[in-house]
């Protein structure tokens, strides 16, 4: 859960956005055997270990405990998975530096309870996931039955500060066709129940059984999204803000909009550059709204197959192209996407890190990539686990 400092103002400036917009990020791990891989549902014992031992600060220790501000770790729907937390940050390097925190407090909690955190999106290796105990899960796995059974996968979900609710919901409506291509650079789950499912991010494919997921028509302003949120809950289908799971979303606790569309990545240098595109997708749609450019009404039947593409493929083959919504090289599509946020990555200063961090990933290739070539070598998805682990907190 992205938490706000207490005492922080978040509001923007309108004046100089590029350089006061905060972003946090919220990574989803899976804790398992460090031998054969499965996962381990220890999330309480490794949290309440951290807590002892001082790896995290008094008050980060359980999701439903009133926080004081900064890094925390927290229980996520399934018993096998963690969620590590950053404070709100104004550059890269705090965000890089909390980020790789998190990720060494997860891990030396989970060694001292006899296990392991693997930044993966799905478990390569067979599992049969338990709920994690609260009154809220009970009633989600009660009422979607087997989508909430199978349901153990980790997402990177970044926030961005917003001046205002309207903005927020103008941006929604600006970044829906550029959320894709930042799911096929994040794709880290190609392996599902011990075998491989030819998808690059199978995780998008489990996250997509929940009823209130997936990209959204246009709102043109905050009271239709409003209107559009109330709607959904009147319909008993969902049955709480928290699980209106949509692509990108204003968050109904901080003066943020959360973008969703992530796998968790397997390095912790792809989620700066994740955060880092999306602070400059937010802020580059804020713009355009203060300038009266309308948003690209495409419809979200071809966002959702955008979506379905970029789970497919990945970095593969080819991507639907955010602007003509053609199908188009990969590479073409991130180059859009790095083109269409330039000017607000040079304003920011971060334009040459963004440049840097994204040819990096594209040379090595994203998590998908590294499970698949772990796999290749070994034949054995454990091996594809031991690898991740390694990769998980390597700095």
């Amino acid at each position: 859960m992205y938490r706000p400092s207490p005492g922080q103002n978040h509001s923007v400036d309108q004046r100089n956005t590029a350089q006061t917009r905060t972003i946090g990020v919220e990574e989803e791990l899976l804790l398992v055997d460090p031998d054969d891989g499965a996962p381990q549902a220890v999330s309480v014992d490794v949290i309440r270990y951290a807590y002892e031992h001082g790896e995290v600060p008094r008050g980060h220790h359980d999701r439903q405990a009133e926080s004081s501000g900064g890094e925390s770790l927290e229980t996520e729907f399934q018993r096998e998975q963690l969620e590590v937390c950053t404070r709100p940050c104004a550059s890269l390097d705090e965000l890089a530096a909390q980020i790789r925190w998190a990720r060494r407090a997860a891990s030396q909690a989970a060694r001292g309870v006899g296990v392991a955190v693997a930044a993966l999106a799905t478990s390569p290796v067979a599992v049969q996931p338990s709920l994690t105990p609260s009154r809220r899960y009970r009633r989600m796995a009660d009422a979607y039955a087997l989508t909430a059974e199978e349901q153990l996968t980790c997402g990177c979900h970044v926030h961005v500060n917003v001046a205002s609710p309207e903005e927020g919901a103008a941006v929604l409506d600006r970044i829906r066709p550029w959320l894709p291509p930042l799911l096929a650079l994040s794709a880290n789950s190609p392996f599902w129940q011990g075998r491989d499912t030819g998808y690059e991010s199978w995780r998008h494919q489990v996250w997509g059984r929940w009823p209130s997921s997936g990209p959204t028509e246009l709102f043109e302003s905050l009271k239709e999204y409003q209107a559009t949120v109330e709607a959904m809950l009147g319909t008993g289908v969902v049955f709480d803000q928290g699980m209106i799971y949509f692509d990108a979303r204003i968050s109904r606790r901080y003066p943020t909009v959360e973008i969703r569309v992530a796998d968790v990545c397997l390095h912790a240098d792809d989620t700066v550059l994740l955060a880092a595109l999306v602070r400059a997708l937010v802020e580059t749609a804020a713009r355009a709204w203060r300038a009266g450019e309308p948003p690209d009404p495409v419809r979200a039947h071809l966002l959702r197959l955008a979506m379905w593409r970029a789970s497919r493929s990945g970095l593969r083959d080819e991507l639907v192209h955010p602007v003509t919504h053609r199908a188009a090289p990969a590479h073409t599509v991130v180059a859009a996407l790095l083109d269409h946020v330039t000017p607000a990555l040079d304003r920011s200063g971060d334009l040459e890190t963004v440049r840097g961090l994204l040819r990096r990933l594209l040379d090595r290739g994203n998590g998908a990539r590294a499970q698949h070539t772990a796999y290749t070598r070994t034949r054995d998805v454990a091996a594809v686990v031991s690898d991740a682990v390694e990769r998980t907190v390597a700095s």
